[in-house]
């Protein structure tokens, strides 16, 4: 059998199994508690961002040829 004339029925066969296991396995529901030790606490974050402002002249047709 040659796979290279099947790989479009191969990968639609991959791709309908992959499909029914994620559906399969979405309704399973998993709980995860980390355990106390390990708990981190998270640093607030500075929610203000740095702008930049550019002042540069723009370039004239001639100069831009020049480059």
């Amino acid at each position: 059998m040659n796979i290279a004339k099947n790989m479009e029925v191969i990968f639609v066969a991959a791709a309908i199994i992959g499909a029914a296991t994620s559906f399969a396995t979405a309704s399973e529901r998993v709980d995860f508690v980390m355990p106390a030790s390990k708990v981190v606490a998270v640093a607030q974050a500075d929610t203000s961002m740095p702008t930049v402002t550019i002042t540069a002249k723009r370039l004239t047709a001639a100069e831009k040829a020049a480059l």
